[in-house]
């Protein structure tokens, strides 16, 4: 079950309870535990500014790693952002720039969560290495310097599109173990938010390297990229969700969930409650007092190339490209740019 073959509320919430599920097994095996592990090591490594032994630091950062994600996993409140949404969320957290803002504790619906992307946002590294953001987990955590939220990117390992599955399928060929050691998302990306303190400047290191391959995203889809981002990029996703889930403009509707469902979830210990966040309408035209309801947007908004999958009259798929475009009425706000009300304080 994936949200891919998913397209109603209540096919939304059964995908969110499975894979919260899964993930909150793979974040307790000893599996879960050596990839944190690594992913940490590995991360920390880049780091031009440690050069002591940083073995035990390591550990102590992958042990609240691993207890902070199993917990918003298992506890947390699910979020699923409806396709027409990534377009506009991504848009938002490209142009944000949150260097020097205080924010308070209240920035985030809760203190821990999961956000789902039925239509990933990508992102490419300073290495130019590109992987799709399937999920996004924030959670608040204690450190000597304060309070922060641990905000985490995941990438759906079995995504056919996404240059980092790829890569994971290449290395399961080497190890046929390795699928079977893997939750259905992996751990990709590893941000910190302070609460209540300034948040520090994104370093641009020179990359002296112009014949570097840079990887691209498949056609139609959002891309946002560390070397002009203004704010680390899981952070900026999660931080331009929060206000655009919090404004008029969106709803967050409670999607419905099936009582097997329901008891499934509560015998393996997730918190089922799943809420599907789409751009909100306008409430019901009434011009004809008879005859089916119709909708309109209250917004025009940019609705970026894409592929749409259609089914001929011989039962037989294929894919038409539309282009960029304006949906909306005419004489309705254009949400564009910087100037997007949801990024106002």
């Amino acid at each position: 079950m994936t949200f891919r073959t998913e397209t109603t509320l209540a096919g939304y919430a059964r995908a969110a309870v499975e894979m919260k599920t899964q993930m909150r097994e793979y974040c307790a095996s000893t599996a879960g535990d050596e990839y944190t592990r690594a992913f940490v090591e590995t991360l920390i490594a880049r780091r031009p500014d440690d050069h002591d032994d940083q073995a035990r630091p390591h550990q102590r950062v992958a042990d609240v790693i691993n207890r902070a994600s199993g917990a918003v996993w298992a506890q947390g409140e699910a979020y699923v952002l409806a396709p027409a949404m990534s377009a506009v969320v991504a848009a938002a957290a490209e142009s944000l720039d949150l260097t020097g803002d205080l924010l308070t504790a209240d920035a985030a619906p809760t203190d821990g969560g999961v956000l789902f992307l039925p239509e990933a946002i990508y992102h490419r590294n300073l290495a130019g290495q590109v992987s799709a953001i399937a999920a996004i987990t924030w959670a608040t955590i204690a450190s000597p310097s304060g309070r922060s939220w641990l905000i985490c990117g995941w990438a759906n390992r079995d995504d056919p599109e996404d240059p980092h599955a790829n890569r994971i399928q290449g290395y399961a060929r080497q190890d046929p173990t390795l699928l079977s050691r893997l939750g259905p998302y992996v751990m990709t990306n590893l941000d910190m938010l302070p609460i209540a303190a300034p948040v520090p400047a994104v370093a641009h290191p020179d990359i002296d390297e112009p014949d570097r391959d840079w990887e691209s995203a498949p056609d139609g889809r959002y891309m946002i990229a560390d070397a002009t981002a203004r704010t680390r990029v899981c952070a900026a996703i999660a931080y331009a969700f929060w206000r655009i889930q919090a404004q008029p403009i969106s709803v967050a509707a409670p999607a419905p969930l099936e009582r097997p469902a329901r008891r499934r979830a509560a015998r393996a210990g997730v918190v089922h409650d799943t809420r599907v966040v789409m751009l909100r309408r306008t409430s019901a035209m009434t011009e004809p007092a008879h005859g089916p309801t119709t909708w309109h947007y209250r917004v025009r908004f940019v609705v970026r190339g894409h592929w749409r999958r259609l089914i001929d009259k011989h039962g037989r798929a294929h894919r038409i490209w539309v282009r960029v475009h304006l949906k909306g009425p005419d004489d309705a706000p254009l949400l564009h740019g910087e100037t997007v009300a949801v990024l106002a304080r």
